[in-house]
């Protein structure tokens, strides 16, 4: 088990919490780590570009000149590609970057940064960030003893007084543990947890058997589900042979 040290507000060392090496010790995946990057910043993209194209300008209705006897190329209209003010060839218009990836691979990719932080000794556990007030100030010393001037804080999303103290400071970021993410880890140069969400983080990313319960949100009787069969008279379900249902008769 990884253990690492629990400090207070005053960046004093107050005890010790044991994290498990399947999430905090793994081996760092860097292909991992750069698929869900560009995965996320590919979804943030904004995708508003546009321009005009050839039948999108306007004007360029009339020949500019005859056909023939001028001595110069052919021309049907002043908006083609190759004229001043013409319509742009292959040009990007609005579209959604947006794409995923698979689940165990945003779980594997965010498990490596947890590693690579905590292999960094760039992981601070708090036992408590409750403060009195909302006060930026007061957040920012805060961070200032436990070593962590510019960071990702990670608690519960209740503790509104954190979240606001958090909001204006330029080299800060407030996220729950369900908003956790690999882009905003690797951003900051240190990941503040506290203690009750460090736990949140690793019951969340706990690898998971092929059992009775399946993968991590594969639906009801999909993969490593039961093989259901029909239900008799009696309401019992009777179990499908090994090789499946048997075959009807012509």
């Amino acid at each position: 088990m990884a253990t690492v040290d629990v400090v207070n507000q005053n960046g004093e060392k107050v005890g010790s919490l044991e994290l498990d090496d399947a999430v905090f010790s793994v081996d760092v995946k860097e292909h991992l780590l750069w698929e869900v990057v560009n995965q996320q910043r590919a979804s943030k993209r904004a995708g508003t570009h546009s321009t005009l194209r050839r039948d999108e300008v306007r004007g360029g209705g009339r020949k500019p000149f005859r056909q023939k006897g001028t001595g110069r190329a052919r021309q049907g209209s002043t908006r083609a590609a190759g004229h001043v003010g013409g319509g742009k060839v292959f040009s990007p218009k609005p579209r959604d970057y947006s794409y995923d990836v698979p689940k165990k691979v945003r779980k594997g990719a965010l498990r490596s940064a947890l590693s690579l932080r905590f292999k960094e000794q760039r992981l601070v556990v708090v036992d408590t960030l409750a403060l009195e007030a909302a006060k930026t100030k007061r957040l920012a010393e805060v961070l200032q003893a436990v070593g962590a001037p510019a960071a990702l804080i990670v608690d519960e999303k209740a503790n509104l007084n954190l979240q606001r103290s958090a909001r204006n400071l330029p080299s800060a970021k407030f996220l729950p543990p369900e908003g956790l993410n690999v882009y905003d880890v690797l951003r900051y140069p240190v990941l503040v947890l506290t203690a009750p969400s460090a736990k949140v983080v690793e019951g969340a990313l706990m690898a998971r058997g092929r059992g009775a319960a399946g993968l991590a949100g594969a639906p009801s009787g999909g993969l490593g589900g039961r093989r259901d069969g029909p239900v008799s008279e009696d309401g019992a379900r009777e179990e499908l042979p090994p090789g499946g249902p048997p075959m009807r008769k012509a």
